[in-house]
């Protein structure tokens, strides 16, 4: 058994560090008592395995706080089964969800589905444009697709249920697609041409509607749903309540068959939905056994993430997002997908490459180096839609302020970039300005660690491509010292 003054040293250590949200869990309600204990070394296990399994619940979690419940967050949105437009792309200043999209405008609804479902209404729109409706339930599983690559560019009305829902399909719903936890996200992204286009952009978002589905039958509603009383989310309280999140998500999401285990194991711990976790009152022992347990998960998790896919000249290139079936019970994977980038799409809808070192595996660092990605004359990123190269910042995985307002460079900016005299085209990495010739070109870098993500929307599946992700005919070029 540990000494004394080795638990005193655990405890002293304090929570778990997650680069994602800056997740430090400790704890907060749930073990069983002393006497009931699975023992220091199964209950290590449990609570490690609970962390990898729960992150990205608690994680989506504390969005939806910001997004949907906290008018005071300061990334409020709207309420519930209201649509929310925003017809700008994101900036340094948005600061929840890390590893923000810059490359379409967002319109953003949270689903409240226990009193009856809601029906999504989308527009016609161009052919040209590029849209797509991402639905993401609690578990962070992407259980379908709205859009141009999924459903066409026609106007349709379709049909969102809760795990629960048992009704009958109404006449003029084109499809119906079933969440597995009553609260759900859904993510309208709209292709934007450029900051001229912008009002292009407002007129689709004004076509976008989510509305109960007796509001669209034009019947009576149903009883609402009782009350929630939603725990207060910050990133200094998950530091302690790590479990108690989670418990409250679990009880909004029915076990799946490949969840009755972990379920189970958290169980005997005192995690799950209704249990009453209380880390405080636990013995010196059962607090170190926690700790451990969480340290280690997420230990796992980072390690997992940078090790993610197949290493493509110093790219990651995987698919670490999906439905239910896609995860199959791999709960790391599943947390990859969540501290990598959370409510990242499926491969085919599109497919990321990310990096943190250059072509030579040395670590990207802006402070200490310029960089560029020089694609060949016939060798752009094999896309449908669009594609881009966003940089982040090492550390926290948002985007940077910087002198241009410029996060991205992206293909519908080719027209405005310079070529070079082959053909190809260099991307100058920096934090400094490249200078009045280049500045065209220039991905402003933070001064320090450098974390920059390609995206390839609706990536095309015939050679060249990059699908299947990992093993495909195309490859993103490495990053070099400029």
């Amino acid at each position: 058994m540990l000494s004394k003054r080795h638990f005193l040293k655990i405890l002293a250590a304090g929570g778990v560090a997650g680069p994602a949200l800056s997740l430090v869990p400790g704890l907060a309600p749930g073990a069983a008592r002393a006497a009931d204990r699975p023992g220091f070394f199964k209950a290590k296990d449990i609570a490690e395995a609970g962390f990898i399994y729960g992150l990205p619940i608690v994680m989506n979690y504390g969005v939806m706080y910001e997004y949907a419940v906290d008018r005071n967050s300061g990334q409020f949105k709207a309420p519930f089964n209201q649509l929310y437009n925003e017809a700008r792309v994101f900036t340094w200043q948005d600061t929840s969800v890390p590893t923000p999209n810059s490359d379409t405008p967002y319109s953003l609804g949270w689903l409240d589905l226990r009193a009856e479902p809601i029906v999504i209404s989308v527009p016609a729109v161009e052919k040209a444009r590029y849209y797509s409706v991402q639905l993401v339930d609690g578990n962070t599983f992407n259980y379908g697709y709205i859009g141009s690559r999924a459903t066409g560019n026609e106007a349709g009305d379709y049909l969102v249920v809760g795990p629960r829902w048992t009704g009958e399909t109404p006449a003029g719903i084109r499809k119906v697609f079933r969440a597995s936890t009553e609260f759900a996200l859904t993510i309208f992204r709209t292709q934007l041409f450029g900051a001229a286009d912008i009002d292009n952009v407002k007129k689709v978002q004004a076509g976008y509607q989510l509305r109960p589905l007796s509001a669209f039958l034009g019947k009576a509603a149903p009883a609402a749903a009782p009350q929630v009383d939603f725990p207060k989310f910050s990133k200094d309280l998950v530091r302690t309540e790590f479990f108690e999140f989670l418990d409250f998500a679990l009880q909004f999401a029915p076990a799946r068959p490949e969840e009755k285990a972990i379920r189970e194991q958290l169980a005997s711990i005192g995690v799950g939905a209704g249990k009453t976790f209380d880390f405080k009152n636990l013995s010196l022992e059962d607090k170190a056994e926690i700790l451990i347990g969480l340290k280690e998960g997420q230990r796992k998790v980072t390690e997992a993430v940078a090790a993610f896919g197949t290493d493509v000249n110093g790219w990651r290139v995987g698919s670490p997002a999906g439905d239910a079936a896609f995860f199959n019970g791999d709960w790391l994977l599943r947390a990859v997908g969540a501290q990598a980038g959370i409510y990242g799409n499926d491969a085919v809808e599109a497919t990321y490459p990310m990096t943190r070192v250059d072509a030579d595996g040395q670590t990207l660092d802006g402070s200490k180096h310029n960089y560029t990605v020089t694609f060949p004359a016939d060798a752009l990123p094999p896309v449908n839609a669009f594609w881009s190269v966003t940089m982040y910042d090492g550390k926290t995985q948002l985007l940077i302020k910087n002198p241009i307002d410029r996060y991205l460079i992206n293909s519908p900016m080719l027209d405005s970039l310079k070529r070079n005299a082959d053909g190809s085209l260099t991307l100058y990495i920096q934090n400094k300005s490249p200078g009045a010739d280049k500045e065209s070109n220039w991905l402003p870098a933070p001064d320090g660690p450098i974390y920059m993500v390609m995206r390839l929307y609706w990536p095309k599946e015939n050679p060249p491509s990059i699908l299947p992700a990992g093993k495909g005919t195309w490859k993103p070029p490495g990053v070099g010292k400029g």
